[in-house]
């Protein structure tokens, strides 16, 4: 896959494709045959600061960790982007969704793994 402007961070993303967030502010979405379907930024909207960790959600939404504007920001399949996380974040890098829906946050900042009741958050 050419033409990424500095990607950090590689996740899967919805409908069998990835998701490759770049250091200089978007995330961008491939398909399941590597075919580029465009920058979430565009798409919805979003501003990024240093978007980093991406992952997908059960329903198919992605999430992605903004270690600049310290936040991980869920990004439903329909609808506006919302904040999930940004309280007591110093520079989130990694994001999982794991069983018992939690979502698994690697924060730089503080050296801690935080872990977050996901049906809470949303």
């Amino acid at each position: 896959v050419l033409g990424l402007d500095g990607p950090r961070w590689v996740g899967l993303g919805p409908n069998g494709g990835f998701a490759v967030s770049e250091e200089f502010g978007d995330v961008q979405l491939f398909g399941n045959a590597y075919q580029p379907l465009g920058s979430l930024g565009r798409l919805t909207g979003h501003t990024f600061g240093s978007p980093t960790g991406v992952c997908t959600d059960a329903e198919g939404s992605l999430i992605v960790a903004d270690e600049q504007r310290r936040e991980v920001t869920l990004f439903p399949r329909t609808g506006a982007p919302v904040c999930l996380v940004s309280k007591g974040l110093g520079r989130p890098l990694g994001v999982a969704c794991v069983p018992q829906s939690r979502l698994v946050v690697a924060d730089a900042g503080d050296s801690y793994i935080k872990v977050y009741q996901y049906s809470e958050l949303t």
